[in-house]
């Protein structure tokens, strides 16, 4: 249809170029564009490039090795806790992330030729992971980790209270404070140990009752 198209516009402006009356060039002329504007129609469309083919994330296998990034800043309000990693060169898309409620693990891969990571397997409390985000800019990351309940934290890892006396019904009611007292002379002061040691040999010489039997 293309070529019967040009041919017919090849003998259009042959005839246009020996008409002399006005009304006969008008109408060649009108006939001429019609036929121009089907060409254009008709002609095929240009062949589109192959598109680049979209970036493959590279799989890492369990067995990449990774450096772990001990320093970090944090802080927090009512509702959130931000970590500032300062770390340039990071790619979104070479980003691990796995975020639960008691814990994260975000990997970095290939910044710089080198594999990153930074993990609290359990976090102080309980975090909402799906409103959790991790952003990555020019020279750090920020991770933010929202609150399931508002509150202070005084910490980003979950510390148990070692003073806490455990009120287990079936222990003997002896035992909490047994457990007390093994943990301040562990973490005492060298007078703290000295004055609990003292207190055990006084116990033992029969000089008074023995709080600490059993202890060591």
């Amino acid at each position: 249809m293309a070529e019967e198209l040009a041919l017919d516009l090849e003998e259009l402006k042959k005839l246009q170029n020996i008409a002399k009356r006005p009304r006969v060039l008008s109408f060649i002329d009108s006939e001429i564009r019609n036929l121009e504007k089907l060409s254009k129609q008709a002609a095929p469309a240009p062949v589109s490039q192959t598109p680049n083919p979209a970036p493959v994330k590279v799989p890492y296998t369990p067995g990449t090795s990774y450096v772990t990034l001990a320093s970090f800043s944090w802080d927090q309000d009512n509702e959130k806790v931000k970590i500032y990693i300062s770390l340039e060169g990071v790619e979104q898309e070479k980003m691990e992330t796995d975020i639960k409620q008691m814990s994260f693990d975000v990997k970095f891969h290939d910044v710089k030729g080198k594999n990153y990571r930074l993990t609290i397997p359990k976090l102080n409390k309980e975090i909402v992971p799906e409103k959790c985000k991790v952003l990555v800019k020019p020279t750090r990351v920020v991770i933010t980790l929202i609150k399931a309940s508002k509150g202070n934290w005084l910490d980003l890892h979950f510390k148990e209270d070692k003073l806490k006396p455990n009120l287990d019904k079936d222990r003997d009611p002896m035992a909490g404070i047994m457990d007390l007292m093994k943990n301040m002379y562990e973490e005492g002061d060298e007078e703290m140990k000295r004055t609990i040691a003292k207190a055990w040999t006084d116990a033992r010489s029969g000089k008074t009752a023995d709080p600490l039997s059993g202890y060591r």
